[in-house]
């Protein structure tokens, strides 16, 4: 096999025998073939594919499509019916939440195994053991048995371990949705950084998630695999089918109009940034309730630290933090940054980010300061605000990341950035496609002659 392919997948099938009654294996092992006591069930039919060293693939499709025994076999932990796996390299997978861990041992006992089944030594996991339990940031729960553990606990010290094995494949199913904002932050920070030089294998139901990360995308349905190709091709092939296959037919029955036969347009004036149904929304459930928690310092973070952010908190307009926020509301976002040095041209500013870590909006005060730049002096203080209608957001987990520098847009020193600053998690919405809704000022219908 070429050395630029990681891995290689050739008329892969995988069969499975359903009985319908426990008694029926021992009838079967008497009958041996003279009779068949068993259904068939194949997971997957001739799949065929090639992956590249470095490449990051999505894999989707619907419960049931064969995704987990694909990513199964590809893992060894199951062997194929028919067909060939070739990986070139050191695969390291995330499956089913605590795969490989004995639940009696403790956390550090399962480090040491589940490191040594990848193929470290004893004395190469203990020289990493450390930044292992700092990845995981289980604290004294390390040391108890994990049967005892939550799933997210599961996952943080699966992840760490998995993360420190220096693999050449990664393989993840699904599990990192279990995941705190925190953590599943922290997570896709690793991945993209794997991603410059390792394989990755992704599988998700969520299609932004495959097309954010992925370069490709292979679908599979009821066991064949129905496309691959670029995951932007793949994501709206699937969608266009799911959708398809969700229509409901029916005949529409002959209706008197109420409207006449004159054009008809209705048209309303609202305040710009106003989403007129806002009142409507928020007098329902699908008021967008935004939870905003405390500003957490002690996370991830990089750089000189000539200057440091010190406090961070969304605020009403009387300038009082706020618990909850409503989307589509005014808020202010307030960054305080602390000096230790001068610093000429300080640039702060902020990225919304969902739990995957894509940039949803954000900003800085370069541009409205273009003029007149900001020079902080050692030791001085101050609070930066910035303005806006908060978005009507999807249900799910949002974090705000929030930074100084000191320069311009395209060539600055980053003094300190501070990842996951506040995180905020969207309970319900009116958003009903995209990752955000945008206010609409008008809706309106014509009906036409």
């Amino acid at each position: 096999m070429s050395s630029e392919i990681a891995i290689k997948v050739d008329n892969l099938s995988k069969c499975y025998e359903i009985y319908d009654k426990p008694r029926d294996r021992l009838w079967q092992m008497l009958a041996r073939s003279r009779k068949i006591f068993f259904r068939e069930f194949w997971a997957l039919r001739d799949v065929s594919f090639e992956i590249k060293r470095g490449e990051t693939v999505g894999i989707i499709g619907r419960n049931g499509s064969g995704k987990s025994t694909l990513l199964q076999l590809i893992c060894g932990t199951l062997n194929p019916t028919s067909g060939n796996i070739i990986v070139n390299g050191k695969v390291a997978a995330l499956l089913e939440l605590g795969a490989g861990f004995n639940p009696e041992f403790t956390g550090k006992e399962n480090v040491y195994l589940a490191a040594s089944l990848y193929g470290l030594s004893k004395e190469t996991i203990t020289s990493r053991f450390g930044q292992i339990i700092n990845f995981a940031d289980i604290g004294d729960f390390i040391e108890q048995p994990v049967k005892t553990y939550s799933s997210g606990m599961f996952l943080r010290l699966a992840f760490a371990v998995i993360a420190h094995v220096d693999a050449d494949v990664l393989v993840i199913d699904e599990a990192l949705a279990v995941g705190d904002a925190f953590f599943t932050q922290k997570c896709m920070r690793f991945l993209r950084n794997f991603m410059e030089n390792g394989t990755l294998l992704f599988v998700s139901h969520d299609s932004s998630a495959v097309l954010n990360l992925c370069q490709r995308a292979i679908w599979l349905e009821e066991g064949n695999l129905k496309l691959i190709d670029n995951a932007k091709s793949v994501i709206e092939h699937y969608l266009a089918a799911l959708n398809d296959s969700t229509k409901v037919q029916y005949i529409a029955q002959p209706e008197k109009s109420t409207q006449d036969s004159r054009n008809f347009s209705k048209v309303r004036t609202i305040q710009a940034v106003r989403d007129h149904r806002q009142d409507f929304i928020n007098n329902s459930n699908l008021r967008n309730d935004i939870q905003v928690f405390e500003f957490t310092p002690n996370i991830s973070e990089f750089g000189v630290r000539g200057a440091t952010i010190v406090d961070v908190a969304l605020l009403d307009s009387e300038g009082i933090p706020l618990l909850w926020v409503v989307g589509g509301e005014e808020v202010i976002l307030a960054i305080e940054v602390k000096s230790h040095q001068l610093i000429k041209g300080a640039i702060i500013g902020f990225y919304f980010n969902d739990r995957l870590g894509q940039n949803i909006f954000g900003d800085n005060t370069y541009l409205t300061y273009l003029d007149n730049p900001i020079i902080l002096q050692p030791d001085q203080r101050i609070i930066v605000r910035f303005i806006f209608v908060m978005p009507i957001l999807a249900r799910g987990d949002y974090t705000l990341s929030v930074a100084i520098a000191e320069g311009t847009q395209n060539d600055h020193i980053q003094h300190h950035w501070l990842y996951d600053a506040l995180v905020l998690k969207s309970h319900s919405s009116s958003a009903c496609t995209g990752l955000l809704g945008i206010p609409m000022k008008v809706i309106s219908i014509e009906f036409l002659k």
